[in-house]
């Protein structure tokens, strides 16, 4: 798909991090994007930056989605890129010990849900309903339309309290190729990127040797990756037409044990 003016993408989870990131580059290539998330300030300051339009979207909540592509198709028209970005974590151990008193607790499962709701079934209902979109438009250069999810490496390498995020993750890995094949008759492509430790806000917050010290473990290069590199990565899944079906590890190599 080659990028322009005539194009346009919505972006979950756009506000910041990696969906902010892509945002900017698309709209650097003249992309009209929409961009949806919770944080209205950082929403609406980023949209105004790119002369997009943002749209207050929980993806978790199905009328909330639904206003949210009314609204980004009525200013910029029916988007032919979904970039998907919203998501996620926590951490608790499946089942475990208190250290003081000893006392036995199981992970609260509304709490495990939660992760599967917003990570898993959010990306799909905003697949779903992107594609339904993209369905009505003509094929421009053989392409209706191309999407790209966002994993992690955790889906793969899963680490000590991750059970539901890696759940989550691998749920998006495990449905990016039937998803693939069930559009190919349309036109859209779908492909997934599994990133490893970035600096996203996340992290921001963290002291800056913890920072250091887990870009140490990332055996080339040895640091946290840059969102620019999700959305250059996300950029070329886009304007390939061959790249569909597939689930790519960014990571700098980086492979986990337990810790």
């Amino acid at each position: 798909m080659k990028l322009s003016s005539d194009i346009s993408a919505v972006i979950t989870g756009g506000a910041s991090g990696l969906g902010a990131a892509t945002a900017r580059r698309l709209a650097a290539q003249g992309v009209k994007v929409a961009l949806f998330d919770l944080n209205e300030e950082k929403g609406e300051a980023l949209a105004k930056e790119l002369g997009g339009v943002f749209c207050k979207v929980n993806v978790t909540d199905e009328a909330s989605v639904d206003a949210g592509f009314e609204k980004a198709r009525a200013a910029i028209g029916q988007e032919r890129i979904l970039v998907n970005c919203a998501g996620t974590g926590n951490a608790v151990k499946t089942a475990s010990r208190d250290k003081e008193s000893g006392a036995i607790k199981h992970f609260p499962l509304d709490a495990f849900n939660m992760i599967i709701q917003i990570n898993l079934v959010g990306t799909f209902r905003c697949i779903a309903k992107s594609a339904a979109g993209m369905m009505t438009l003509d094929p421009i250069d053989g392409e209706r339309g191309a999407m790209v999810n966002t994993a992690s490496v955790a889906a793969e390498d899963g680490q000590i309290g991750q059970a539901a995020y890696s759940a989550s993750k691998g749920g998006v890995v495990g449905m990016t190729l039937p998803i693939a094949r069930d559009l190919s008759r349309e036109l859209i492509r779908v492909n997934t990127i599994l990133p490893g430790i970035f600096n996203t806000p996340l992290l921001q917050g963290a002291p800056e040797n913890v920072k250091q010290a887990l870009g140490a473990q990332v055996p080339n290069p040895a640091r946290l990756g840059n969102p620019e590199e999700y959305a250059s990565l996300a950029e070329q899944m886009i304007t390939n037409a061959y790249f569909n079906g597939e689930d790519v590890r960014l990571d700098g190599a980086i492979r986990m044990a337990p810790r």
